[in-house]
């Protein structure tokens, strides 16, 4: 498949859906005309081959009804999962919280099918939030220049999405963005990847509950950051040993695609601001010896992903309204 574009041209109806679907929920969200969100919902996920496409179905019909849009008015469906997926035939494999093993699933066949003929676009989960960043950033700061910016989910491991100049970086296997598996410290502890002192392993949220075990049952990241706070001296080390290690990640980005932002999302940067304070002081402390680093301005590139809207199924939408696009264009 070609690379998909953050923005894209005009469909008939200008109406797409996104579905973003996880192993408990499933977001969704219709954008209208102009790229603007008119409806979303959130649905418990079913999982196993035909669970997956039936609650796909359905989160459709749920935006499509709530906006008042006819099915046969939608002209895109994108749909963002774990596992591994082909974008080029929109098959899944090995999303084990989907139920879905080593058989491939063809996802977009079968939704389409299911929708009236739409067509549908399957992309990675990290994939289509960060084009539902790229999305937003550029509706928040309009730009003559296309957009640079990764989205660096922090959750139980740690990996990015690239979207450079515009489009979506997945490179030549699928691998752009696996910063989590460089390791950083070659006598560090194991990684599950086969390698030593992975970056995932000091920067992820498995890497926060490493730090600081929760002892209420409530997310360690909040338990850390709530201790720290409160001016635990153990904690706060923790705290700033963790917004180092999410410094570096972001450093590692900006200096091997530049981008002109990076955005935290994922489970810990449900921490807010708090959390982006941290991260921008440890950037500021790290750039204060390198005039060359300064230059960068790397604490100015660091924000939150937006927790108002689900990142993911929009960025899943615009990737719904460039299939449609595409299918379009092949059809003239």
């Amino acid at each position: 498949m070609d690379d998909v574009r953050t923005t894209a041209p005009p469909v008939p109806s200008g109406f797409s859906v996104g579905l973003d679907i996880g192993g408990t929920k499933t977001l969704a969200v219709l954008l209208g005309h102009e790229g603007q969100v008119l409806a979303q919902s959130r649905l418990a996920t079913e999982t196993g081959p035909v669970g997956v496409v039936d609650g796909a179905v359905r989160a459709v019909e749920s935006v499509a009804r709530q906006a008042g849009v006819l099915l046969a008015d939608v002209t895109g469906v994108g749909v963002g999962v774990p596992g591994l997926v082909e974008s080029d035939d929109g098959t899944v494999r090995h999303a084990v919280n989907l139920g879905l093993d080593g058989d491939p699933l063809d996802l977009a066949h079968l939704l389409s099918e299911r929708l009236g003929g739409v067509g549908v676009g399957v992309e990675n989960d990290l994939n289509v939030a960060a084009v539902g960043a790229a999305h937003l950033v550029e509706a928040e700061e309009p730009d003559d220049r296309p957009t640079d910016l990764a989205f660096l989910a922090l959750g139980t491991g740690l990996a990015a999405g690239i979207v450079l100049d515009g489009s979506l970086r997945r490179g030549r296997t699928g691998a752009a963005g696996e910063i989590g598996h460089v390791p950083v410290d070659p006598l560090g502890p194991p990684c599950g990847c086969g390698q030593r002192g992975c970056l995932e392993l000091y920067a992820s949220g498995s890497a926060v509950t490493a730090l600081w075990p929760s002892i209420t049952g409530r997310p360690a990241p909040v338990e850390l950051f709530e201790a720290a706070d409160a001016g635990d001296p153990e904690a706060v080390a923790a705290r700033d040993t963790y917004a180092r290690a999410v410094a570096a990640a972001v450093r590692m980005l900006v200096l091997t695609v530049d981008v002109r932002h990076v955005v935290l999302g994922g489970g810990v940067s449900q921490l807010g601001e708090p959390l982006l304070d941290v991260v921008r002081s440890a950037l500021t402390d790290e750039s204060a010896a390198s005039g060359f680093l300064r230059s960068l301005d790397l604490p100015g590139r660091v924000r939150l992903a937006p927790g108002r809207v689900p990142v993911g199924a929009i960025g899943a939408a615009v990737i719904g309204r460039g299939h449609a696009a595409r299918v379009r264009d092949l059809a003239r």
